[in-house]
Order: structure tokens, then sequence, then C-alpha cells
């Protein structure tokens, strides 16, 4: 099949290969950044392939910057992968090559990039990465930002043997968290509560089927979300069913915002008194025992990262206290080795934490190339900002694992556990 052809277009520009402030970015925070402190050293189990510390590498970093939709997430992941350039050049090349959404337009840049370039990271959306996957160009080591859709699944196939995937996936964090729960969790039921979102769905789905797994009893309850608010009613009418039957844990699919509506609806004062009360004879009876609050503000809630929104303005995440979740440890471990040594742009606002996400990636990006190309063949582990890396490449399908950090809201913030 030939290469397809390229649409004509201006000669691209030079290089970048300087550090990117992120939008709306003041400077960045050194406070915290130890002189010239090391990151947590890259553990290789074999070492048959290495090249010299010095050999040249040329990286191409293909992203989708002139996307109208993805041009800003874009931009957080390039600021976080230059960044790391910067710190650990070590005779290391980055050229940018920037995209639109078009499929040609990713396709030809990427066979640009295979003449130029040693290895490739990108492309970043599902749909880019698809694309490039099903294409039979993927000839040298190439570091996809993103998964391609149903990847993983029964029926998906592989990626390529070249091509290796490190997105940030939170169906992967609700898997984990099915895994984390069981431990803590050893006897009885879940209940997974979302809306009707979308991702919301997936998160939902991915833990519920690694529950099962498990051998473990589950049910799911979607609620109805008008303007973003769970449904009173609906809410009342959860609570009716967890005195019927109370699982040992709650797992919620859904944002920060919907889950402390629900961790306040559970720890509120139960009243089964009719709106336009009737009165009869019984009205002498004693009155019932209340409803006690403590079964249901205690169980354990479960989430991912999507619990964390990061420094929005207001948002009272001390009513989210107990709350567990997965998210990177440049998001709930600033002390944490490798977090420490890179700039950290500061950021606040709604959708700021996905920006920071996005940087993290980048950061991490930078670090797995560099491996690769040093290392073309073989396994190592890399303790990352977001989180504790496996990357097996060079023989046969490359396989990919990362952890991420367990935590807990205290006092408003998530603290990680076990560190």
């Amino acid at each position: 099949m030939p290469l397809p052809k390229p649409p004509p277009e201006p000669t691209p520009p030079p290089a970048e290969v300087f550090a990117v402030t992120m939008p709306g970015a003041t400077p960045e925070d050194r406070s915290q950044m130890a002189p010239r402190a090391e990151p947590p050293a890259i553990v290789r189990t074999v070492d048959d392939n290495a090249l010299p510390s010095n050999t040249p590498i040329r990286i191409g970093l293909l992203l989708p910057l002139r996307s109208e939709t993805l041009g800003t997430a874009s931009d957080a992941v390039r600021a976080g992968f230059m960044a790391a350039w910067e710190r650990d050049r070590d005779n290391i090349t980055v050229t940018v090559l920037e995209t639109g959404d078009v499929p040609q337009d990713i396709l030809a840049a990427y066979a640009r990039a295979l003449l130029n370039q040693d290895l490739v990271v990108g492309p970043l959306s599902r749909a880019a990465v698809a694309t490039v996957a099903a294409s039979p160009l993927v000839s040298k080591p190439t570091i996809a930002l993103n998964y391609p859709e149903g990847y993983g699944q029964p029926g998906a196939g592989p990626l390529p043997p070249h091509m290796v995937s490190i997105g940030l996936s939170i169906e992967e964090e609700a898997r984990q968290a099915a895994q984390w729960a069981a431990a803590e969790q050893p006897e009885g039921a879940a209940l997974v509560l979302t809306t009707s979102s979308p991702w919301q769905r997936r998160v939902a789905n991915a833990f519920a089927a690694q529950w099962q797994k498990l051998g473990r009893p589950v049910r799911t309850v979607e609620l109805s979300a008008p303007d973003g608010y769970l449904s009173d009613p609906e809410l009342v009418q959860l609570r009716a069913s967890l005195r019927q039957n109370l699982p040992a844990l709650l797992f919620s699919a859904m944002g920060a915002d919907q889950t402390r509506q629900l961790r306040l609806a559970l720890a509120s004062v139960m009243t089964s008194e009719p709106t336009n009360p009737t009165f009869s004879t019984a009205d002498a009876l004693p009155p019932a025992a209340p409803t006690p609050t403590e079964q249901f503000s205690s169980l354990p809630i479960y989430g991912t990262s999507a619990l964390n929104p990061g420094r929005v303005n207001n948002f009272p995440t001390q009513d989210l206290d107990g709350v567990r979740l997965l998210d990177l440890p440049w998001q709930v471990q600033r002390d944490h080795p490798a977090v420490m040594v890179y700039p950290r742009p500061l950021q606040t606002g709604v959708g700021s934490a996905d920006m920071a996400r996005l940087y993290a990636l980048g950061i991490d990006a930078y670090r797995v190339a560099r491996e690769i190309g040093r290392h073309p063949v073989g396994r190592f582990h890399l303790d990352g900002v977001t989180g504790k890396l496996t990357i097996d490449f060079g023989q046969g399908p490359a396989q990919f694992e990362r952890i991420e950090q367990s935590a807990v809201y205290q006092n408003g913030a998530p603290a990680p556990l076990n560190p």
C-alpha cells in the first residue's frame, strides 16, 4: 500500500527546542524543588542492546496544536515534554510536529517524521492513534499518548509491534480502584453510581467488569442529573434501597461535585413524614425510630481522579473527607522524588487539573522516549510523575502498565496513602 500523499502545505516550521509555558500559567514555582535533585532511577531487567549514552537521538513530538478542540491540551503536553527535555537533554533533539484533526494531515506528518526522526511521540487523540495504528507506516518506535477506541476490550486488535501507548485512562483507574476496594473490603457487594454521561458510563462499566472478574457481586444505579444536579427523589429512593440491601462499598463513577451531592444526601437526616399528612387513630402510637444515618454516611466511597478538581475556587472539598480515589503523583504527592524536580506551572480554575495531568503526561512521555531511544529492546520500570510505569518494548507486541497513587480526602484535600 503506497504512503498517503500529503496535501500541499508550506515548509514546516523549524524544530522547537524550548520549554513552553502553559496558557494562563503564572511563573513557575521552584520553591519546593531540590537543586538538581534527580528523579528515581529507571530500573531495567535486561540491558543487552543499550546504545552508548552519548548517541544522538532525534525525537519527533506529534501533536494536534492546530486543533480547535485539542490545541490547549496539546500545549499542556508539549510544555511538560519540553520541561523534561530541558532538564535532561542528553544529546537529544526534539522536533515539534504540528497537525490538525484531519486523518490525512496526521498521517502525512507522521510519514515525514519517520524520514527524519529516530522515534515519534504522539499522536494525542484516540482517533489519531487509531488512524496511525491501522496504517502500514509504523516502522520506528512510536509512543502514542492515547488509546484507540475499544483498545483492550474483547475482539480489539493489538497495536503494531513498534507502538506503545502510555495515555492516561480513566477506565484503567476504575479497574485499579476495583482491585484496591476488593483488597480493603474483602467481603460484600459493590454499588456503582453513575449518571447518563457517556464517560461516566464507561467508568462504571470498567469498575463493574473488574469487580465481577474478582468474583464479587455488583449492582449499578444510574441517577438522573438535570443541569448537573442529582435528582432529589432518586436520592431518596437510593437511601430506601440501601436500607434494604446495604453494600460493602460505593463506587462513584461521577465527578467531584456530584459525588459531593451524593455524600451529603447519604449523611442527611432521613425523614419519612409525608408532605401532606393525614390523621388517624394510629397518630397516638409512639413514633417510629429514626433511621440511623451512620450506616449510610460511613459507607466507603471509592472513585477516580475525576473526584479531584484541583484548585477550583470556592469548591467545598471538605465535604469529600474520607472519600478514596486514585490520581497521579503529580496531583496528590508533591514530595514524590520525581514530582519535586520538574517546574510546576501554577494554574487554578475549572479544567486546570486536567491540564496539569496532561503536563505530567508530557514529562513521563519524554522520560519513556529517552529510555527507549537509549535501550530499544527490553523491559524497564519508571517511577514517574503519572504513576509507577512498567514498559516492555522491542520484544514483540509492546506491554505497558501504570499504577496510580491511592489517596483519601483529608481536611478538604487528597492525601496520598502508603506513598
